[in-house]
C-alpha cells in the first residue's frame, strides 16, 4: 500500500509536536492534525497560563512582605484582571505562533481540521481531506470531566476561568487535585473569597500524606476555607447564581463555581471502532510498554493513555516512540520515578513513591524530615513553614522518595530527581557538602531518622484532578 505519510499524529499538543518533530528528524514523512490552537492544553490552556496566574497571585505576596524588608510601598496596590488577561492572550498567541514555526522548520505538514480514523492506515481530516499513513498516533490529550455531579455541567472548568476579564467576588471550587489546590490558592491571593468542597478528608489524593496535611494547612492560611468530605449532591441553577445542595438536602449560593472534579480522555468521535480498538471505562486508551494499542501500526502517547498525565511525560513518550518508530532501536520511558510539581502557595515538588507506595512494595523505610520556618519569611514575621521529607531504604540506603512544600520546591526537587535516578544513597546525600544560607541545604544535612518504619500491606490511591 502507497502511503502518503510515515507518521500522521492527531493532536498538536506537546506530546503529538514532540513526537512529529522527533520523527521527522529522523527521516519519516510525517503529518500532524489539529482542530484547534496549536500548542494544546499545557500552552494554551493550561499549565503555563495557569502558572502565569499563580505568579500574580504570588507578587501580591511579595509586595505585603516588601514592606518587612525595608521598602516603602506608596498607595494601594490592586491586581486587574482584564490586565493580566490581555497579557496571557500575547503570551499563549506568541507561543502558538512558536510552535507552528518550529513544525514548519521541522518539515511537518500542519492540517488543521478534524480527525477521524476509518480504518489502521487511513485519517480523515474533516468532510475532504484523506491521509495515508503507516503509522498513526493519538495525542488527543483530554478534557475536563463535565458530568461527575448532576448539575455540574452548568459549572465553569478550568478553561473557562483562564479566560474570565473579571474576577468574582467569591467562588465555589469543587474537587482537590492539581487544578482544584492551584487555583483556589491563586484566586483567594488575588482577593476572591474561596471555598473549597471535595469528598476525601485531605486534598490531593494520591501524594504523600505529610504533603497533603500540610498542604491543606497552607491553603486555609492562605484565605481557601476548606470542606473535606463534603462534595455536593448536585449543583442547581438560581438565576445567575449556582446552588450547591449537599448530602444532607443543605444549599449554599455562589457566583463562580469551578468544576476541578477531573479530566478525562479525548477518544470520542475518534473512529476508534473502526480499529476495534475499545477505550478502557476511564475513555483512555490502553497501550503497552512500546505505546501501541491493541490496533497495529496504532499508537498513543500522554494524558489519553490515563497512565502519567503529565506534560513532560508525553513529550518524553512521543521522543520515545519516533525513536522506537523510525530510529536505530527501540525506546521505552521508565514511569517509575516521575517528579511532578503542585503549584500551591507555597508549592511542592516530590519524586517518587509517597511512604504509603513504598510501605505497601515491600521497603522497610527510614523517613528522615525537617519543618521549619525559611529565612526569607521568619525574617518578617511569617507562619509560613517550609516541610521535606526523604525516605531511604533501611536495606540498601538508597533514596526512594523525595517530597517538599516549599518555597522552589519544584526546582529543587527536579534536580534531585536526577539524583534519585542516578540510584542516588543516603549516604551521598551525606557527603554532599551544603549551599548555605538556603533551604535545600536541609536535605543533605538530614542525619537522624525521624522514624523507622516496617513493611505493610496498603491500598494506594491514584492521584486524582
Amino acid at each position: 500500500m502507497d502511503h502518503d505519510y510515515d507518521l500522521v499524529t492527531i493532536g498538536a499538543g506537546s506530546g503529538g509536536i514532540a513526537a512529529s518533530r522527533r520523527a521527522a528528524a529522523l527521516g519519516a514523512r510525517v503529518a500532524i492534525v489539529e482542530r484547534g490552537r496549536v500548542g494544546g492544553t499545557c500552552v494554551i490552556r493550561g499549565c503555563v497560563p495557569k502558572k502565569l496566574m499563580v505568579y500574580a497571585a504570588a507578587y501580591g505576596d511579595a509586595l505585603r512582605e516588601a514592606a518587612g524588608y525595608g521598602w516603602r510601598i506608596d498607595g494601594t496596590p490592586g491586581f486587574e484582571m482584564a490586565r493580566w488577561a490581555d497579557a496571557k492572550a500575547s503570551e499563549t498567541a506568541r507561543l502558538e505562533t512558536v510552535y507552528r514555526q518550529m513544525l514548519e522548520g521541522s518539515g511537518v505538514a500542519l492540517v488543521e481540521g478534524t480527525a477521524r480514523i476509518e480504518g489502521a492506515h487511513t485519517v480523515r481530516v474533516g468532510d475532504e481531506r484523506v491521509l495515508k499513513a503507516r503509522h498513526i498516533l493519538v495525542a488527543t490529550g483530554s478534557a475536563p470531566v463535565r458530568d461527575s455531579i448532576p448539575g455540574i455541567e452548568h459549572c465553569a472548568t478550568s478553561d473557562d476561568l483562564l479566560d474570565l476579564r473579571e474576577l468574582p467576588r467569591q467562588a465555589a471550587v469543587i474537587g482537590a487535585g492539581y487544578i482544584a489546590v492551584e487555583f483556589a490558592g491563586a484566586l483567594a491571593r488575588l482577593g476572591v473569597e474561596v471555598c473549597m468542597y471535595y469528598r476525601d478528608r485531605l486534598p490531593l489524593r494520591g501524594f504523600d500524606d505529610d504533603l497533603r496535611v500540610r498542604a491543606a494547612a497552607a491553603l486555609q492560611a492562605g484565605g481557601v476555607e476548606l470542606h473535606p468530605g463534603a462534595a455536593p449532591r448536585k449543583i442547581q441553577q438560581a438565576g445567575e447564581r449556582l446552588l450547591l445542595v449537599a448530602a444532607d438536602g443543605r444549599t449554599r449560593d455562589f457566583g463562580f463555581v469551578l468544576n476541578a472534579t477531573g479530566r478525562r480522555p479525548n477518544t470520542a468521535g475518534l473512529g476508534l471502532e473502526t480499529l476495534g480498538v475499545v477505550p478502557e471505562p476511564s475513555g483512555a486508551i490502553a497501550v503497552d510498554a512500546q505505546l501501541r494499542s491493541s490496533a497495529p501500526n496504532v499508537h498513543a502517547i500522554g494524558d489519553v493513555t490515563h497512565r502519567k498525565n503529565l506534560t513532560p511525560v508525553a513529550i518524553a513518550e512521543g521522543r520515545a516512540l519516533a525513536d522506537s518508530l523510525f530510529g536505530p532501536a527501540p525506546r521505552e520511558v521508565d514511569l517509575s520515578r516521575v517528579a511532578s510539581a503542585v503549584f500551591t502557595l507555597p508549592p511542592i515538588g516530590t519524586v517518587g513513591p509517597s511512604e504509603t507506595e513504598a510501605l505497601a512494595a515491600g521497603h522497610r523505610l527510614k523517613v528522615y524530615e525537617a519543618d521549619f520556618r525559611p529565612m526569607r519569611t521568619a525574617f518578617i514575621g511569617s507562619t509560613e513553614r517550609t516541610y521535606m521529607k526523604l525516605l531511604v531504604c533501611a536495606e540498601t540506603d538508597r533514596v526512594l522518595g523525595v517530597h517538599m512544600l516549599g518555597t522552589d520546591a519544584p526546582e529543587i526537587v527536579q534536580s534531585l530527581a536526577v539524583a534519585l535516578t542516578a540510584g542516588a544513597t543516603k549516604a551521598h546525600f551525606d557527603a554532599t557538602v551544603a549551599v548555605h544560607p538556603t533551604a535545600a541545604e536541609e536535605l543533605v544535612l538530614l542525619r537522624t531518622p525521624a522514624r523507622v518504619v516496617e513493611p505493610k500491606a496498603a491500598v494506594v490511591a491514584p492521584p486524582v484532578g
